[in-house]
């Protein structure tokens, strides 16, 4: 009789399964850059749509108001600050109802209705702490408020911000008390800066100097005036508190300027950390004799460029290593400079 015998089954050998675990490392590796490449184009993709909403609410704004809203308001006899662009513009971002809970004429800070209240147009998601709630009494406020931070800060200009002496303002689309049209954009809407991406949680000096009011032209310059500021908002883990408070209209909260082009580093050094920290010589409101000069610089976490919506409305990416001098040029309003971008 014949005997069948049982057939062996052949399975991987070892050096098999090592040269397929190999290939599929490889064909990981090959696509995690591509995965990733293609989330951040969809974050920078929202972070212009933000700005676009944020570009629309403004005209709106300046349609029904026939003036561009002014960074904040300030009582010239008591000081004391206000209100942010942010949250005057609230009406026109759909946030109707929260708007009609709020009091523009009194400060956010005793307003509870604000506190941990999120506009999600107010941030880029490519930024990693653009939704981290700060604690404002952790600072010395006993307001009790939390709020979160913006990275869309409103062009104030190149570097003078506001003297309460002459409640004069500077150069830019906004400045406290600021009673604009849109007519005072001589220079073109399409060549003005309206608001740029700024970095949450960024590190900032404040309340000192300047040593000069030339505006600085140089990263060494600007340490300088750095370091005439007082230190009380750096943190130790290497941030600060600036662009932390997305109602509060001071400069270093809702703002920036054109001082220096985009993402330029200034490596400011205290207590053996370095910073990539911000300036302003004076919280605007809290001095009625004190100027204001900032250098508040446009950052984004998207590679090499930071978007920026223009006061026609236009969104546009706008490289870090554009010349320093059309950007200033792009931040001023009515100084007859020629910008070309292209």
């Amino acid at each position: 009789m014949w005997c069948i015998r049982g057939q062996h089954r052949r399975g991987f050998t070892l050096v098999e399964l090592l040269v397929v675990i190999a290939i599929i490392g490889i064909l990981v590796g090959l696509l995690l850059p591509a995965v990733q490449a293609a989330r951040e184009a969809a974050r920078r993709m929202s972070c212009s749509n933000n700005l676009k909403q944020i570009g629309l609410a403004t005209h709106n704004y300046e349609s029904s108001t026939r003036r561009l809203p002014p960074s904040l308001c300030i009582d010239l006899t008591t000081g004391g600050g206000g209100w942010s662009v942010h949250g005057r513009i609230m009406p026109y971002l759909e946030q109707t109802n929260f708007y009609n809970q709020i009091d523009l004429s009194i400060g956010w800070s005793q307003q509870p209705v604000v506190s941990r209240f999120r506009v999600p147009v107010y941030y880029c998601p490519s930024d990693p702490k653009g939704d981290e709630l700060r604690d404002t009494s952790s600072t010395g406020s006993t307001s009790g408020i939390y709020l979160y931070p913006t990275t869309y800060g409103f062009n104030a200009g190149t570097w003078f911000v506001y003297d309460p002496r002459t409640n004069q303002g500077g150069d830019g689309i906004t400045y406290p008390n600021a009673n604009m049209k849109i007519g005072s954009i001589t220079d073109g809407t399409s060549n003005t800066l309206l608001a740029a991406e700024v970095h949450a949680w960024s590190a900032y000096t404040r309340n000192g100097g300047p040593p000069s009011t030339s505006v600085p032209q140089t990263v060494d310059d600007a340490l300088a005036m750095i370091g005439t500021g007082k230190p009380d908002r750096l943190l130790a883990s290497g941030y600060g508190t600036g662009h932390t408070e997305w109602a509060n209209g001071h400069t270093h909260h809702s703002c920036f300027t054109t001082t220096f082009p985009p993402n330029t580093r200034m490596p400011y050094v205290y207590n053996g950390v370095t910073y990539n920290c911000d300036y302003n010589s004076q919280q605007e409101g809290n001095s009625l004799t004190r100027p204001s000069y900032a250098i508040v610089t446009a950052r984004s976490f998207h590679s090499g460029v930071v978007n920026a919506v223009w006061a026609d409305g236009s969104v546009r990416a706008t490289s870090e290593n554009i010349d320093g001098t059309v950007w200033r040029a792009s931040g001023t309003r009515n100084r007859g400079e020629v910008v070309a971008l292209d």
